[in-house]
Formats: structure tokens, C-alpha cells, sequence
């Protein structure tokens, strides 16, 4: 099964999204499933992990409305709750989606936070309780948030998490050593993953070439290795630097030395398994 483990759909609106800048035009539109299908079926994909743009938990209720609808699409959804807001009390929150077995995991976007809110006790709490309602966390921050990073996930041994777009490392040249130092270490923890997705956005000017990524990914494999690495496109976000299918090509092109087994580990056996997602 080949599995995009992170993409987005959202309904745009200019104050909701103000994120999109003016260099962004391209993606100042809606994008929804009918977008993203022909794409994927077109270079193999079988299904997709839908991640929350809002933080809201109207967004998390959307793109579970949308899971429904399509369900041989959206295979999970990784939705947002208000942990912070609630600490330990967001058992109540989370008892509301008991049923909803497509929500497989939460994610806030500490990317946009101090770094204190990675220690902060409400958040904390709040995440403890994730392992006992089966969900994961997707950990989005920059390069530069690493080490605030390490001491939060040794907060939560049992928690699984998995740190989104290689922890958005500008790339720029070859990889910085404090990255490659920080991303080694992390992976020291058994309990986390990483995607390879996020990528192009990072280069300077969005003027990628497979020869600039390439090292970046050779860290993230050597460091997690290709039963804890797995491929996403961060779609339609990557649109303003590539088109879905040349992003999926490159991330083949990456994995091609490998064994098959470790192919298919990475583009898209890691997902099913760390979002136990449904064939």
C-alpha cells in the first residue's frame, strides 16, 4: 500500500489563511478531494493522511466529514484539539471522537509557538492522555526548536510521535551540522518517526533541485532509518515549489537503492503502521 502520510484540504479563506502570502498565489484557492484524487491515482498513490490547516476543532470535525465521504482516499486524519486549553481535562474533548476510528492522531503547530509551550504543564498533561485514547502526535516545528523538542518527547516515553517535514531545516547547501546532530539524537527515541515531506518549501527562492534535497534525505534515513521514515507531500503546500507528481518521483528516486521490502516501508508500510490505517 502507498500511503501520502501528509497533505491538507482546506476551503480557503484570506483571514483563516493569511499564512499564504503573495508569492503564494497558487494556492489561494480550495483544494478538496477531487483535487488531490486524479493526482494520486496518477503516480500510484492508494491513500492519504489528511492533517489539519485550522486550529479548530470545526477543522478536525471537516476533515472527518471528508474521511467519510472518502474513505478509500483519506485513510486517517491527524486533527487538532485544544490541549493547552484543557490539560488534563481533555478526556472530555477527546471522548466525543470515540468512535471516530479515521482520527488517528492530534497536532498543534508549535512551529508558531515560544518555545516554552513545549514545557508548558497544561500542554503536558494534555498530551499524556493521548497514548490512552491510541493517538499520535505529529511534533511540526523548525530546525532551530530541536532541543526544546528532545525534552518534550522525553516527557511522553509512550507516546508515538513523528516529526513532520524534517523539522523544516532550511536548505540552503549541505545539511547544517546541528541539524544532522539534533535529527540523530531525536531518532535515538524509539517512539518517534519522521516524515520526508515539507522539503521544497524550505529552499531559499523554492529552487529545489534533487541534488540540493538529496543529502537531507540521506540524514533522515541514516538517522531513523527505513522502518521509521515515511514519505508525504505536504500538498497543496508544496505546489508553490513542485508539482505532486515530480515530488513523488524525486522521493522514489531517493528510496530506489533499497531493498523492495524498504521501499515499500517508506512510501507507505510506515504509515499503515504507525496511523494503523485500514487496507
Amino acid at each position: 500500500m502507498k500511503i501520502d502520510a501528509h497533505q491538507h484540504f482546506w476551503s480557503y479563506t484570506a483571514t483563516e489563511f493569511a499564512w499564504i502570502n503573495d508569492d503564494m498565489q497558487r494556492i489561494r484557492r480550495d483544494f478538496m478531494p477531487g483535487d488531490l484524487l486524479p493526482l494520486a491515482k496518477s503516480v500510484g498513490i492508494d491513500g492519504t493522511v489528511a492533517v489539519q490547516a485550522r486550529q479548530t476543532l470545526q477543522e478536525t470535525d471537516w476533515l472527518l466529514s471528508l474521511a467519510d465521504a472518502h474513505p478509500s482516499l483519506i485513510r486517517g486524519v491527524v486533527g487538532w484539539v485544544p490541549l493547552r486549553e484543557y490539560g488534563a481535562k481533555i478526556e472530555s474533548v477527546l471522548a466525543r471522537y470515540e468512535s471516530r476510528e479515521r482520527l488517528k492522531g492530534v497536532r498543534h503547530v508549535l512551529q508558531g509557538e515560544p518555545d516554552a509551550y513545549m514545557e508548558d504543564g497544561e500542554f503536558n498533561a494534555a498530551v499524556s492522555v493521548l497514548p490512552r485514547r491510541g493517538l499520535s502526535y505529529d511534533l511540526l516545528i523548525f530546525a532551530h526548536q530541536l532541543p526544546t523538542a528532545l525534552r518534550f518527547v522525553d516527557r511522553h516515553p509512550n507516546l508515538h510521535l513523528v516529526l513532520d517535514h524534517i523539522a523544516k531545516p532550511v536548505v540552503r547547501g549541505l545539511p547544517p551540522a546541528e541539524w544532522v546532530n539534533n535529527m540523530r539524537e531525536l531518532a535515538r527515541r524509539d517512539q518517534v518517526s519522521c516524515k520526508f515531506s515539507g522539503v521544497v518549501t524550505e529552499v531559499p527562492g523554492w529552487k529545489w533541485t534533487p541534488e540540493l534535497l538529496r543529502p537531507y534525505f540521506d540524514v533522515a534515513l541514516e538517522a531513523f532509518g527505513p522502518s521509521r521514515l515515511m514519505f508525504g507531500s505536504d500538498w497543496p503546500v508544496c505546489q508553490v515549489a513542485a508539482e505532486y507528481r515530480d515530488w513523488v518521483r524525486f522521493v522514489e528516486s531517493c528510496v530506489s537503492q533499497l531493498s523492495p521490502s524498504e521501499q515499500n516501508a517508506i512510501l507507505g508500510g510506515n504509515a499503515a503502521r504507525f496511523y494503523r490505517l485500514s487496507q
